[in-house]
């Protein structure tokens, strides 16, 4: 199928985008990569009367590292995350491991991390990272500049908190977390998962957990922290039996629905199945 018909401005800087949206209205919609835009817009699923491409604004393409927090451009390609550079060591490796969980490579090329948070899929490999890792979205408006904590910033299946005219600008991680992982699963590699997982956890010098971060995606509207799992963790050893009973605790705690991929039982079942292998993969990163 084609698109239906829209009118296409292309800028060349941030203000003259928002200055753009203004005018167009809350319907037009910012084309960055287009990966998940376009192919919504082909099947005729968003009807966009004007689109804003961005992809030639400079100066938005960035991994830098500020102290211990890492800022990341809203820019910046999964290619670029998933060939990170030393801005990503020491902590951020999750990240580049995620990234190869992003579709195709032709995919990772053209589509950009902020227009994936944007987009605010709920088993989006970003979205859940954001969450998981306690990212906060900066955004920039006709009103100016505003920071939302991932965890507020997702809505609702495929809506995020943007006001008319606003773009995501950067997303800033405050800490690593060198003990975590992403495990999802999908039919094929590059289909959208049915389930995935973000597990993260803190440990003492004595091994023992400090904190947990356990999130999951493909089970309701936003990605979910599920903090009965994280509670399971708390002050407990790394360990198989932890691990499992962290991931049952998992599957007790989220209310799936069905569809034509699995019923909700099977994505509960997953679930644990994936905290479970989440936890001992991160432990074997943190190690």
């Amino acid at each position: 199928m084609k698109p239906a018909a829209f009118a296409y401005h292309r800028v060349e800087t941030l203000d003259e985008a928002i200055e753009r949206l203004g005018e167009l209205g809350e319907d037009a919609k910012v084309l960055a990569g287009g990966q998940s835009l376009v192919p919504m817009m082909n099947f005729r699923l968003v009807r966009p009367p004007a689109l804003v491409d961005v992809s030639r604004v400079a100066g938005h393409d960035y991994l830098e590292r500020d102290g211990d927090a890492l800022r990341i451009g809203a820019l910046t390609t999964h290619a670029a995350i998933e060939h990170g550079d030393g801005a990503l060591d020491g902590g951020f490796e999750v990240l580049r491991r995620a990234a190869r969980f992003v579709g195709h490579y032709p995919i990772r090329v053209r589509g950009t991390f902020g227009g994936s948070l944007a987009h605010a899929d709920p088993s989006a490999e970003w979205c859940m990272l954001a969450v998981a890792l306690d990212a906060t979205v900066r955004l920039r408006g006709p009103g100016g500049e505003r920071d939302v904590a991932a965890a507020d910033f997702f809505l609702g299946f495929f809506t995020a908190d943007l006001e008319p005219g606003e773009v995501v600008v950067e997303v800033r991680f405050p800490r690593p977390w060198p003990a975590a992982a992403l495990q999802e699963f999908a039919r094929r590699h590059g289909d959208f998962a049915i389930v995935a997982t973000v597990t993260a956890l803190d440990l003492d010098d004595a091994g023992r957990c400090r904190e947990a971060r356990v999130v999951v995606g493909g089970v309701d509207e936003i990605p979910v922290r599920v903090e009965e799992a994280e509670q399971v963790l708390a002050g407990a050893e790394p360990s198989a039996e932890a691990f499992a009973e962290a991931g049952r605790a998992a599957a007790r705690a989220v209310d799936p629905s069905a569809d034509v991929h699995g019923s909700a039982e099977y994505r509960k079942e997953l679930t644990g199945v994936l905290v479970r292998r989440g936890l001992a993969e991160a432990v074997a990163h943190g190690e």
